[in-house]
C-alpha cells in the first residue's frame, strides 16, 4: 500500500488519540482491511507511524502518572509501580 505523507501523518496523529483503524482508514480514504494489514507489518511505514502515535501518548501518560505518583495518589503509585514492572518484563 502507498500512502502520502499526509496520510501516515493523519495515521500517527489518530492513533495518538487512539483512534480505532476502521476510523483512521476511513478518514484517510482507504480500506480498513488493507491499513490493517500494513500496521499488522512492523517494517511498512503506516505501522511505524501507527505505533509511534500510540506510544507519544502512553508516554504523555506515564509522565503525568509519575507526576501524580510524586504527590502521592494511590492510584497513580499503584500505576507506576505496574508500569515498572512491565518495563522490567520487557529488559
Amino acid at each position: 500500500m502507498t500512502l502520502t505523507d499526509k496520510q501516515l501523518e493523519d495515521i500517527e496523529r489518530y492513533a495518538s488519540i487512539y483512534l480505532p483503524i476502521s476510523d483512521i482508514a476511513l478518514l484517510i480514504e482507504v480500506r480498513a482491511d488493507e491499513l490493517r494489514d500494513e500496521i499488522r507489518n512492523r517494517s511498512t511505514p503506516a505501522s511505524i507511524a501507527y505505533h509511534k502515535g500510540k506510544v507519544v501518548s502512553r508516554v504523555n501518560l506515564h509522565n503525568q502518572e509519575m507526576q501524580l505518583a510524586k504527590v502521592g495518589s494511590p492510584a497513580a503509585i499503584e500505576n507506576a509501580r505496574r508500569n515498572l514492572m512491565d518495563m522490567e518484563d520487557d529488559e
